[in-house]
């Protein structure tokens, strides 16, 4: 009878007493949106800009990008370092943790946070699940 309460607590008689275990199957996958993925050391993502915007803001997605409106100009750089700059504090980093990998010259961009997981990326942008 103890064996059976034990185990419908999630307790494995297996490990150490009165530590829980968590069954097999039972955490939920995390469903991340598709312009994020995980990569070592930090995650990626996919951003979709609109220079010359009247303010900057994230404006929701498009397509497999997230979709950024910069009041910068694309003009010498102007919009990528307002991009980074943007991000960054959108995302509660250092500067030096985010860079533009392709697209410099594109409005799609790919661009690299270190130190971040995709999860707490999604968390800090609000995005929602997909």
């Amino acid at each position: 009878m103890v064996g059976r309460h034990r185990d419908r607590l999630g307790l494995n008689s297996a490990d150490a007493p009165g530590v829980p275990t968590r069954r097999r199957g039972s955490l939920s996958p995390v469903s991340l949106p598709s312009y994020l993925s995980d990569a070592p050391g930090g995650c990626s993502l996919t951003v979709r800009v609109v220079p010359r915007a009247g303010r900057s803001q994230i404006a929701g997605e498009r397509g497999q990008a997230l979709l950024v409106r910069l009041a910068a100009p694309p003009v010498e750089g102007a919009a990528n370092e307002a991009l980074v700059a943007f991000l960054a504090d959108a995302l509660d980093v250092p500067r030096r943790a985010v860079a533009i990998l392709s697209g410099e010259r594109s409005r799609d961009k790919r661009l690299r946070v270190e130190g971040m997981t995709a999860a707490v990326a999604a968390a800090r942008l609000g995005a929602r699940p997909c």
